[in-house]
């Protein structure tokens, strides 16, 4: 398998995967707000294990070193198979409800407020799995991060955000179809319970890749995004029977839609994958081109300020709020980021 050989080439690609992390929900919003996301996903977990497939064929393939994607499954232990697969169904539902949550916020509320969660849920479990870090570094991190959410929960009772009621529904807005209080309480609520799984997962990928049996980077992320496809059928149905907004909708709609639309969703899956990967390669570099964990762990998460910025500027979701309100969904961003700089400097070398 192809792996980086230089503190350059790691650069690169933990820039990359931050960069692919912060813009693959772009997709979502260029769809539009008829297209669901419980219909987008469907293509969205096409096009990660597609992606996986191909990447673990050719540069998981490919190398000097003769040990390829297939080598790297055979040896692979039953136990961290299953591993990687739960990994990837414990991520795709708390995936799902960031999407939600987006649906009706946007992107500059739900992406911090669920992936500044998930940062404090992923600080305690990489202190866990990983002591002898800095522990006061971690809890000024965590109580910074957790300021970031409670800004962001004010921002989004006190805004309405330039995305329609009938976004997630795809009928004609009424002014009963947008109940303030109740939709920024199911944003709220969708957005900490999407950052506690996305920061929960963590666990299962360190004991899938732990060990001498353990799965390298190619043939864990091709089973995580199997886990992802799998369980798609199970949560995608059970959002379009009890949506969290709007009405139900059937299966035969996605059938309809047009081309562009599924294009849109396989994009968005071939993008976050590929922000995926390049952090899975990076944190498997052995010396002396390994850059640190505490680099492998903060650069791809600061994708969680691209998207914020994205929804504020690319999307311009709060040109019509008030000034209070831009100031606190500002402020939540740069909490985030001060928040993740504390968390990753607090990381224990590896050994």
């Amino acid at each position: 398998m192809i792996l980086p050989a230089s503190h350059v080439t790691v650069f690169i690609l933990l820039i990359f995967g931050m960069l692919c992390w912060g813009l693959w929900a772009n997709t979502f919003k260029a769809a539009g707000p008829k297209w669901r996301f419980e219909l987008f996903y469907f293509d969205f977990a096409i096009g990660a294990v597609v992606a996986s497939l191909v990447l673990a064929l050719t540069v998981g393939s490919l190398g000097f070193d003769g040990f390829s994607f297939m080598d790297d499954v055979r040896l692979a232990g039953k136990r961290q198979d299953l591993f990687a697969f739960i990994a990837g169904g414990v991520f795709n539902l708390g995936n799902m409800l960031l999407l939600g949550a987006l649906s009706l916020a946007g992107m500059a509320i739900a992406f911090p407020l669920a992936m500044g969660f998930a940062l404090i849920i992923a600080g305690f479990w990489n202190f866990a799995l990983n002591p002898g870090g800095n522990l006061a570094l971690m809890g000024i991190g965590a109580v910074v991060l957790l300021g970031a959410v409670i800004l962001g929960a004010m921002a989004a009772k006190s805004a309405t955000v330039a995305v329609p009621a009938a976004a997630a529904a795809g009928t004609a807005t009424t002014a009963k179809t947008k109940p303030k209080k109740n939709s920024s309480g199911k944003i709220v609520f969708l957005s900490l319970a999407g950052g506690l799984l996305l920061g929960s997962f963590v666990p299962l990928a360190r004991m899938a890749q732990a060990g001498e049996n353990g799965l390298g980077p190619y043939s864990f992320g091709f089973i995580f995004t199997v886990g992802i496809v799998f369980s798609t059928f199970v949560f995608s149905l059970f959002f379009m029977n009890l949506p969290v907004q709007g009405e139900p909708i059937d299966i035969a709609q996605y059938f309809r839609a047009r081309f562009r639309l599924h294009a849109l969703g396989f994009l968005g899956g071939v993008i976050w994958y590929g922000g995926m990967l390049a952090g899975l390669v990076a944190t498997r570099v052995e010396a002396p081109a390994a850059v640190g964990t505490r680099f492998n762990y903060g650069i791809p998460q600061a994708g969680i300020v691209v998207a914020g910025l994205c929804g504020l500027f690319l999307w311009k979701e709060f040109d019509s709020a008030a000034a209070s309100v831009k100031i606190r969904v500002g402020m939540m961003l740069v909490l985030v980021a001060i928040g993740l700089g504390l968390s990753a400097a607090s990381i224990a070398p590896a050994p």
